[in-house]
């Protein structure tokens, strides 16, 4: 998308995410309670949201089915008075299985973020930042009800983000605005089949014209850009949290202005100390993912792919939510 809309569109999402905010939780004045605490934190969960239904002479119709979703986010947070290193990883897997169809995956991420931050001058607000990504998935992701022909592996594809800026945030782990005029996008498509399609725009194989492969798809790809991220995470009511991740990323040499797109925004409402209701919203646009593939019915011609398109995930669920550090804790201390 190489429309201004886009940025302007860009621009509407970091201003929303600022005006939803509590006036008295951003960091342009400081509340006095806030305190910044030196050292290490950490924090380890485990989560299962399970989801069943069943029909008996329902009149109205419909189909049996069971779904879960396991997730598990790991968190380790080191601050001294002038630099802090903040990491987390996240794993989300989940499947769907309906009365007369196969077992489905519904839910397969994982990430690691890190970023580590230089104060230069106490009285600012502002941090010389560095931030490396990398995200994936476990399983192969199938069009369904096609499972021959894998459309997504594991790091097929993989996607790395490294780079440096600056970072404004008194109280980084609560909210902070960073950008990076020089970040470097790794795309790894490390499958042959999806590596000679071109898949995640990768550069594809080239055939002669008895269809044998002259050069090999290339496994990755690299692109040089600029990134800007949004991080807020506030407890707005007692026991509901609201976090919210957006990046913003367009390359300097291929297609200029083309913004990729990443946006997860997160409600966690915390019932009792394991139960958990939550619901979250991603939405997504990368030039180079081809998302939809359809089929004429009138030709009958299968696998034509259109695209890009924007994508959108939303989650609703109820379960078990275990903090892994109060749990040992707790059980340390009996």
């Amino acid at each position: 998308m190489k429309n201004y809309s886009w940025f302007i569109f860009s621009a509407f999402i970091l201003c929303t995410s600022v005006l939803c905010a509590q006036p008295n939780s951003l960091f342009f004045q400081k509340k006095k309670n806030d305190q910044i605490i030196l050292g290490w934190r950490t924090q380890k969960e485990v989560g299962f949201n399970l989801n069943q239904v069943s029909f008996t002479n329902w009149n109205s119709g419909g189909t049996n089915s069971i779904s879960g979703i396991l997730t598990g986010k790991a968190s380790a947070k080191y601050k001294q008075e002038k630099w802090f290193w903040n990491s987390n990883f996240n794993i989300n897997y989940g499947l769907n299985k309906q009365e007369g169809r196969e077992l489905r995956k519904t839910d397969d991420a994982i990430e690691v973020i890190s970023n580590i931050g230089l104060e230069k001058d106490p009285k600012s607000n502002w941090f010389y930042s560095s931030k490396f990504s990398i995200n994936t998935q476990l399983a192969n992701g199938f069009n369904y009800p096609d499972r021959d022909n894998p459309i997504s592996k594991f790091l097929a594809p993989g996607y790395m983000f490294f780079g440096v800026g600056m970072e404004y945030g008194r109280f980084i782990e609560r909210m902070s605005f960073y950008g990076s005029p020089f970040t470097l996008k790794t795309t790894f498509v490390l499958d042959d089949d999806l590596a000679n399609k071109g898949a995640f725009g990768v550069d594809p194989a080239i055939y002669d014209l008895e269809g044998n492969i002259v050069k090999d798809g290339e496994k990755i790809k690299q692109e040089l850009g600029i990134l800007l991220t949004n991080q807020y995470q506030q407890e707005v009511f007692e026991n509901i949290k609201v976090t919210s991740l957006l990046r913003l990323y367009t390359d300097y040499i291929n297609s200029f202005g083309n913004i990729d797109l990443e946006w997860e925004l997160n409600l966690d409402m915390k019932v009792n100390k394991f139960v958990k209701a939550s619901l979250g919203s991603h939405l997504r646009y990368d030039n180079d993912i081809k998302v939809e593939v359809e089929t004429n019915e009138m030709t009958n011609e299968e696998n034509v792919i259109v695209g890009p398109k924007l994508q959108w995930k939303q989650i609703l669920g109820v379960g078990v939510v275990v903090d892994l550090d109060n749990f040992l804790k707790s059980n340390s201390n009996s």
